[in-house]
């Protein structure tokens, strides 16, 4: 597979089943071969997604010394800021050039949820920016049930299999800022090539080129959405649930062209987590003699804990 495939959500929501059942196929179809859709039809609409962009770019435009006192000690990065080069793929030493914010879930009648998740951070110099990211959280995390429903049908689950695993589960929402590059990067790239930890990923900002995805044949193609789609692909933790039949991509941000380098890049994953509790336990109706059980049993907490290490967000 050479491109991503674009897929609308509006089929599966339509109430029309033939189309619903071939939004099933579609999407399971390019999940078990390159773990990346463009997806249109979500629910985030213009004004929301414009808003986001503004306020993001108004909280990266502030003096560093203002931004480093929203970055939180003692939390792995899990809310509020993190500085330019902290984070480095999986395997790599050289800090990955990007800095980012983490706006994470807002836990409904759950006080041990409450409890065991580190606190939103608020922006006192801008008024606007934590209502405008918590509304872009919540259409982004509507939108990944909807993904997910799709999914436990093609596995042959019930359609609400995902729901209350997702439901107050550790999600994140980050906004990413690639400052412009001022000199010759001597190994680091904008994010270097990794898997995501999650259950899936939405993307807001593929328009343009910058991210790229592996294929079967280990050839790095560009993904690319339109301005109305989203890109979604398979995380570690789906991956590993399905026992690698929905595929978790190795991608990656190259840096851009010299001629480039002068201008910032913008983007926005949406890590859609589950419950820390949920059990990852190889589905049993992914295991046959071709595909015997490829992992161990684990929780998403665990698996969690052991990613962000790796990371190096979180000291052992």
């Amino acid at each position: 597979m050479n491109s991503i495939p674009s897929v609308n959500l509006n089929d599966f929501i339509s109430g029309d089943n033939e189309r619903k059942q071939q939004f099933v196929k579609e999407i399971g179809k390019a999940y078990e071969e390159i773990g990346f859709v463009a997806l249109k039809g979500h629910f985030l609409d213009d004004a929301l997604v414009e808003g986001l962009y503004s306020e993001v770019k108004n909280f990266f435009n502030l003096p560093l010394d203002i931004k480093k006192k929203y970055e939180i000690p003692g939390i792995g990065g899990q809310r509020g800021y993190v500085s330019f080069g902290k984070e480095s793929a999986k395997g790599k030493k050289e800090g990955d050039l990007k800095e980012f914010w983490h706006f994470g879930q807002y836990v409904e009648n759950n006080p041990k949820l409450e409890g065991e998740y580190p606190a939103n951070v608020i922006v006192e110099e801008l008024p606007e920016f934590n209502e405008v990211g918590k509304n872009a959280y919540k259409m982004l995390e509507k939108t990944a049930k909807y993904v997910l429903r799709a999914l436990s049908l093609h596995l042959g689950l019930e359609e609400t299999y995902f729901d209350n695993y997702i439901l107050n589960g550790n999600s994140i929402l980050r906004p990413i800022h690639y400052p412009p590059i001022s000199e010759e990067p001597k190994e680091a790239v904008r994010a270097a090539a990794h898997g995501d930890i999650n259950l899936i990923t939405l993307l807001m900002g593929a328009q343009g080129r910058g991210l790229q995805v592996q294929n079967h044949k280990g050839e790095w193609i560009d993904a690319i959405a339109e301005p109305d789609e989203l890109m979604i692909n398979v995380g570690d933790m789906l991956s590993r649930h399905t026992n690698n039949k929905l595929k978790s991509t190795m991608h990656q941000v190259i840096n851009p062209p010299k001629e480039l380098w002068g201008t910032s890049r913008y983007s926005i994953p949406f890590f859609m987590h589950p419950i820390s509790d949920m059990k990852l336990n190889v589905i049993e109706g992914c295991i046959d003699e071709n595909n015997p059980k490829a992992f161990d049993d684990i929780t998403a907490g665990e698996f969690l804990t052991e990613r962000l290490i790796e990371l190096g967000l979180i000291k052992k």
